[in-house]
């Protein structure tokens, strides 16, 4: 029903528009009676043996949704209801902005894939953490994090540090984001210098913590294998807890839409089909080089029930969706957990 007839309803609306109308739609519903409890039922499942711990925390279940979906810590309660094992909110930066200007988001369903260059449009941290201040136990929330995009470069590590001391408290784990392709700045940030001391004096700042909370570092598929090889080495000398595999792309490979359409979009950051293959490649990869000991966060390109058990096979401790939700619809989670009981 999702595919045949509620998507290609929602697809006459703009990606952007049809996101904030659905956020709404949801939150309001949550408010009437029972909404919840139903959507619960419907979308939810919970068995033990679908429980995975990893980096010491105890997950109800691996499949969770990406950052970029709920950007200001607005709704993740309410969308907890379509079965997320975990949420990752952001990316949020030190202060408030808007974003690259409108349009920004775009479909290409013959890809099923969206390329956005949304520019980090969020609320601020100070905002995220009054989202989050009365937040109930039970649902593991991550704080992805990342620069003010008119923070000059050799700021950029205040900016890191500022929203990591402001959401100690409140997200569970850390995902340090210096490889978004929207913010025009994604190979200065990818600098092995500028990685180091970004990374490394947030680990600084944990060391006086007396709770430790896990710390990772999101990579760019775009990155070869050296550069790979580069961050895993970094990770290592810091004792950066994971890595999530991966951010979207620049790239317009093997892509069916036209090429004149694709053209006309312009920059942005590529999500969905197009990206499963090297997303799983760059998993498969990093699990070889640490021998399976350095815990991966799999995402992008999980648009099928096949496509989250390879990132799994491939060395994903836990997954990510967000683009496969929008073109499979409030269901897709819920099969991919049943998938995996079988």
């Amino acid at each position: 029903m999702y595919k045949a007839i509620v998507r290609p309803l929602l697809f006459l609306v703009s990606p952007e528009k049809i996101h904030e109308l659905l956020v709404s739609t949801v939150t309001v519903a949550h408010r009437l009676p029972l909404i919840p409890y139903i959507l619960r039922k419907m979308y939810c499942l919970e068995e033990p043996v679908l429980e995975k711990e990893f980096l010491g925390m105890r997950f109800k279940n691996p499949v969770g949704m990406a950052a970029g979906f709920d950007k200001n810590a607005s709704f993740y309660k309410e969308f907890s209801s379509f079965g997320f094992g975990f949420i990752e909110i952001g990316t949020i930066t030190p202060r408030p902005q808007p974003g690259n200007p409108k349009p920004r988001s775009f479909r290409l369903p013959k890809d099923k894939a969206l390329i956005n260059r949304m520019g980090l449009n969020n609320h601020g941290a100070d905002a995220a953490v009054e989202m989050l201040r009365n937040r109930k136990p039970g649902l593991i929330i991550g704080g992805n994090i990342g620069k003010n995009t008119d923070t000059p470069d050799e700021k950029a590590v205040d900016d890191f540090v500022y929203c990591f001391e402001k959401l100690y408290d409140f997200v569970d784990y850390f995902v340090v984001n210096i490889s978004c392709p929207n913010t025009g700045e994604i190979d200065k940030l990818q600098d092995q210098d500028v990685m180091t001391g970004i990374l490394g004096e947030i680990v600084a700042r944990r060391a006086l913590k007396s709770l430790k909370k896990p710390v990772l570092l999101k990579i760019s598929p775009d990155l070869n294998f050296k550069q790979i090889d580069e961050a895993l080495q970094i990770i290592q000398n810091l004792n950066i807890d994971g890595i999530v595999a991966t951010n979207t792309t620049v790239k317009r490979n093997n892509l069916v839409s036209d090429t004149g359409t694709v053209k006309s979009i312009g920059n942005g950051g590529l999500s969905g089909g197009p990206l499963t293959s090297r997303s799983t490649e760059v998993i498969r990869y990093v699990r070889e080089k640490t021998g399976g000991k350095l815990p991966i966060i799999g995402v992008g390109g999980i648009m099928s029930v096949k496509d989250a058990q390879e990132k799994l096979n491939a060395g994903a401790g836990l997954i990510q969706v967000y683009t496969g939700f929008i073109y499979e619809g409030p269901a897709f989670v819920k099969r991919i957990l049943r998938s995996l009981l079988k």
